[in-house]
């Protein structure tokens, strides 16, 4: 093995290492933008309805909008709660549903996508009710 063929295949594992971070970079910063807008004109609104009608059937949540969050939090336990986030982290971005629930001194979370392998841009207020349906079951079996 030759050092100068080493060396050409270290810059090209380089080369590409670089180039595959700046798409990431590109992607996170892109779905932060789209982020930004899908919370308030999408996923507000149908949380706001949501708690609306959950409390009229006798279980009282409230919608919170936190920095860059959203989160529907049951009246009755600081722990129930049910929140939107950006991750990242995620290969391609994604808005993440972290559902917490207490059980006596046991507190659960569990997180995962809204709707997987969708971009951000492309939830609907459909992906967002459905997420919830699916995720208010827990929290509403006392």
């Amino acid at each position: 093995m030759e050092p100068s063929d080493v060396r050409r295949r270290v810059r090209q594992a380089i080369d590409q290492a670089r180039k595959r971070s700046a798409a990431r970079r590109a992607a996170a910063d892109r779905a932060a933008r789209e982020y930004e807008s899908f919370i308030p004109n999408v996923a507000t609104p149908v949380f706001r309805l949501f708690a609306s009608v959950v409390k009229a059937e006798g279980y009282p949540f409230a919608v919170f909008t936190p920095a860059g969050g959203l989160r529907l939090a049951s009246e009755r336990s600081a722990e129930d709660f049910i929140e939107l986030a950006l991750d990242a982290g995620l290969d391609p971005p994604a808005v993440v549903g972290r559902v917490n629930r207490g059980r006596g001194s046991r507190i659960i979370t569990d997180e995962r996508p809204v709707r997987e392998g969708v971009a951000v841009q492309a939830l609907t207020e459909d992906d967002v009710l459905e997420f919830l349906l699916r995720e208010i079951v827990p929290l509403l079996e006392r």
